[in-house]
């Protein structure tokens, strides 16, 4: 299907990608993996041909992509950025049809077997009842939605997305992965990069590792070893295998640091860093098999806990706020809020109240805001020492835990 062999890539003088070699077959779901500038973008945008090797070839269904014109790369290869602007006064179903561009003729009108792909389209990504709606007043998780489906209405055989779960609170993650897994079991190969390890191997079949524009590893997700794990990112890690799933996980191993106690409010992968980091601690509310749960849990933390995909009932919200009443210091991670999870932001402002909170802000609220408002409405009533990162947290900690 796609085989790429010896592939180097130069920008600016800057050799980013180095003598890369990967083979993906019909139906594959890849995972690209690796730190920040190993060229996980770099190499999707080379596969779509948006960039031009130095050396080596990409070969599409036997076929060199260097000897594809941009048409016939459109209607074989799908592409869903990291970044796009949809603030935009157009329907749902103008914008999916604009993926139908590369077929037009004549003088660029849509045919009705135009339309019947964009709205097949739609209809693959769950979308129809958004026909209609303005594309700028969607959330996060329905821009991304038919962002997919103005890729598909392409009817390619490749599909590329660039950090497809970013900025998505936890719900809206699972539905754009299991999408994206039904899509492959449909025939269409999807590749992706990642951020969050656990969701990459518990969806993908096959994971690419990069560091410093070479592949370390490429295989399935067994191929994430301790071993890798510290080459690749420099920290220390236990796999384990997921009684459910049957698939791995990661667990960062426990780094001895701050031994004050802290109650971590976070999910989707936000705490995390912060977890590892702590030597008494405890969190919550998590859903089950969440991935700062399974950190949490694997550490052996105290964890508030609900079923997965459930929103926190009443009787967890009560447990939270009493690990909040036992913490030294109540942290807040960079976490979205949804409907189901927005009882942990009203568990933080009972923390403010307390004094005893430090909130970790690297996104605006307002992008992780999937409540139609109600989050950043209570959000902006917190009494809290906000802070740019993990590390700017623990200085915070260490600080006037000293000072007491």
């Amino acid at each position: 299907m796609l085989r790429v062999e010896n592939v180097s890539v130069e920008l600016d003088g800057v050799k980013i990608l180095k003598d890369i070699n990967f083979t993906v077959e019909k139906g594959d779901f890849v995972a690209i993996i690796g730190p920040n500038g190993s060229g996980k973008t770099t190499l999707l945008r080379t596969i779509a041909k948006y960039l031009k090797p130095k050396c080596g070839v990409i070969y599409l269904n036997g076929r060199n992509l260097s000897k594809l014109d941009l048409c016939e790369i459109a209607k074989t290869i799908g592409v869903v950025p990291q970044e796009f602007d949809l603030n935009l006064n157009i329907t749902v179903e103008e914008f999916v049809l604009t993926g139908r561009i590369p077929y037009l003729k004549g003088f660029g009108f849509e045919s009705y077997e135009d339309c019947r792909i964009a709205f097949e389209a739609i209809d693959l990504v769950g979308c129809r009842n958004l026909v209609g709606r303005v594309v700028k007043t969607l959330s996060g998780g329905e821009k991304q939605r038919i962002l997919i489906a103005r890729a598909l209405a392409q009817k390619p055989k490749v599909l590329l997305l660039d950090e497809p779960i970013s900025h998505l609170d936890l719900n809206n993650q699972i539905e754009v992965l299991e999408l994206l897994k039904d899509l492959t079991k449909r025939g269409l190969t999807v590749i992706a990069t990642f951020h969050d390890l656990n969701l990459a191997i518990q969806y993908c079949n096959k994971v690419l590792i990069l560091k410093n524009g070479e592949v370390v590893a490429y295989g399935t997700p067994e191929v994430l070893t301790p071993k890798v794990v510290r080459e690749v990112f420099g920290v220390d890690v236990v796999v384990k295998k997921n009684p459910i799933t049957g698939r791995i996980f990661v667990i960062p191993a426990k780094v001895d640091k701050i031994k004050t106690k802290v109650h971590v409010v976070c999910g989707g992968g936000s705490g995390s860093k912060l977890l590892i980091m702590l030597e008494k601690a405890s969190a919550g509310v998590l859903n089950v098999l969440d991935t700062d749960w399974e950190i949490a849990v694997g550490l052996g933390f105290e964890v508030v806990e609900e079923a997965p995909f459930s929103p926190i009932s009443d009787e967890s919200h009560e447990k939270n706020l009493r690990l909040i009443d036992k913490a030294d210091f109540v942290v807040l991670t960079d976490v979205p809020f949804g409907f189901g999870n927005l009882k942990n932001l009203e568990a933080s402002i009972y923390a403010s109240e307390l004094e005893k909170l430090i909130v970790i802000e690297k996104t605006p609220i307002e992008q992780r805001d999937f409540t139609n408002g109600k989050a950043k409405e209570i959000y902006e009533k917190l009494n809290a020492k906000i802070v740019r990162d993990e590390s700017e947290a623990i200085n915070v900690i260490q600080h006037q835990s000293y000072d007491s």
